[in-house]
């Protein structure tokens, strides 16, 4: 097997998304624009999208990362829009879109239309956290795209296995495919509930945190599997799992955390990275594949599937908004009247990915004994929608967000909410302090007890810090100026280390240790003030 591919996927993929956290444009544009640009240089090897690598071995931990950073509280919140979005749209989206391409294409089955319907139904999980994330969304905003996207690959998913099989003469029914979607959904949402408990008490129970954060790292597999083995939903297996042991998180050690914070953010940026290149260097696979239908034709298919997914998506979310507070009272009370400018983002904000390309490779070759309907079209319309969604609507996302001057997160008051939950965290801490020192068990000197004291009066002060004065002369706030003279400090020991092994008077594994001493109270400090 040639590894060298891969290695240049994951390399240069990495080198243009780190290059890309420079850049104004959001990571995944660039990405992709790198993929189409490299796709045609001599030499670059060709990579196909292999639906049976991407959806049990990508997907999932993609999946996994995303969920278990949402809130389970706010998507619990948002449950009747992210219901709406991730079924409704999906639904919708299928029929409206598939129906659009019957009338447009000569000689389209109608089954094969809902076919591609189903593809590019679900915009895409990775794309809509990354873009949420850089543009700054409001939170409600963004946790309705974040949990439409964590669930909305299921409902399409289960949307295409029931058209391929109509498509390809397996009988399907109205009756049949509703079966399926149940069996899907509630069975996924079964083998979640099922395995969520377990796999969390392993977590809490296994104390070595290498140990546990392998477990971790296998989870999303292990949800995902067991889930497609009883043919169930493995993405809404994931997203259930996820979501609990996300929401348990504070249950597992704090080594175990620390690690496994960064052991997948490493795998979602490096996962990320490479989906989005492979999204742009599919360009001569689905290009090479047309060669039946002319060029024009094509091109023209293409702006109007756009367009259609564009269209469509606008006509679900505004109704989808505006009549439950007009219909129930209830609603009306606890939201209010519905804007029109939050609507207009969610709809906006519809960009595909990976999972559409991914589905769309899935489409079989040959349907009752024949090729099946314009195949090779169907690739390139799918691929053509995902580029136009994620350049088009990712490049003007933020813009629009700032023409219509959409309220932010608001800092302040977060920060409020955090200095006065520290607050109460330290009142009581200093409690729980004096009572253990007053035992004599616990007796310590008094240097060392005014050390813990210390530690919480720092804790509780450093978030009240950060609503103060900016420095007059250096334009730093109080904890950018704590957290930079605290780095300045411990890298002056850090120095005195090394030096003291270089010239023999410790060892290396000594050096080890205190150097990892140093980087847990650097830790310390950047997340006190972050």
């Amino acid at each position: 097997m040639d590894v060298m591919p891969l290695l240049l996927l994951v390399a240069g993929s990495t080198a243009v998304a780190a290059a890309a956290r420079r850049a104004p444009v959001p990571a995944p544009l660039l990405l992709v624009a790198a993929g189409l640009a490299v796709s045609y240089v001599p030499g670059v090897p060709e990579y196909t999208l292999d639906p049976h690598i991407v959806l049990p071995l990508i997907l999932p931990p993609l999946l996994y990362t995303a969920a278990s950073e949402s809130s389970y509280l706010g998507l619990r919140a948002q449950l009747r829009p992210v219901a709406l979005l991730s079924v409704g749209y999906v639904l919708f989206a299928t029929l409206a879109v598939g129906w659009v391409l019957y009338l447009l294409v000569p000689a389209l089955p109608l089954t094969a239309a809902l076919v591609f319907g189903a593809v590019v139904a679900p915009p895409d999980a990775v794309a809509a956290t990354a873009v949420a994330r850089r543009v700054g969304l409001p939170s409600r905003i963004t946790t309705i795209l974040q949990g439409e996207s964590l669930l909305n690959d299921a409902t399409a998913i289960t949307a295409f296995r029931v058209a391929v099989a109509a498509a390809v003469g397996e009988g399907a029914t109205w009756a049949g495919g509703v079966g399926e979607f149940l069996l899907a959904s509630v069975g996924g949402v079964g083998v979640g509930l099922v395995l969520m408990a377990p796999l969390h008490w392993l977590r809490t129970h296994v104390k070595e945190a290498l140990t546990q954060n392998t477990l971790s790292l296998l989870i999303p597999f292990v949800a995902y599997a067991t889930a497609e083995q009883v043919h169930a939903s493995g993405v809404v297996a994931v997203v259930v799992v996820a979501l609990y042991l996300g929401h348990r998180a504070w249950e597992v050690d704090f080594a175990t955390r620390l690690q496994e914070e960064a052991v997948w953010r490493m795998v979602a940026f490096v996962l990320e990275s490479a989906v989005f290149a492979l999204i742009g260097l599919q360009l001569p696979v689905v290009v090479e594949g047309l060669g039946e239908h002319a060029a024009a034709d094509s091109v023209w298919y293409a702006v109007v599937v756009f367009v259609a997914v564009v269209a469509v998506r606008f006509l679900w979310v505004y109704p989808a908004t505006w009549l439950p507070p007009v219909l129930f009272a209830r609603i009306r009370e606890r939201e209010g009247k519905p804007g029109w400018k939050g609507p207009f983002v969610v709809a906006w904000a519809g960009m595909r990915g990976v999972v559409s390309l991914a589905i769309a490779f899935s489409i079989p070759h040959t349907a009752e004994g024949e090729p099946f309907p314009h195949r090779n079209l169907l690739l390139f319309l799918t691929f053509t929608t995902v580029i136009g969604t994620l350049v088009v609507q990712g490049l003007t996302l933020p813009p629009l967000i700032r023409a219509l001057k959409l309220p932010g997160r608001d800092t302040r008051a977060e920060t409020l909410a955090e200095a006065n939950a520290q607050a109460q965290a330290s009142r009581l801490a200093e409690q729980r302090l004096d009572e253990l020192l007053a035992d004599e068990r616990n007796a310590l000197p008094g240097p060392l007890a005014d050390r813990l004291r210390a530690v919480l009066e720092r804790r509780r002060n450093a978030v009240w810090e950060r609503l103060g004065q900016v420095n007059p002369v250096t334009g730093e706030s109080v904890d950018d100026t704590y957290r930079r003279l605290s780095r300045e400090v411990i890298g002056a020991e850090r120095d005195v280390f090394v030096r003291l092994r270089d010239a023999g008077h410790i060892d290396d594994e000594m050096l080890r240790t205190l150097l990892r001493r140093l980087d847990l109270e650097e830790a310390a400090a950047y997340r006190e003030t972050a």
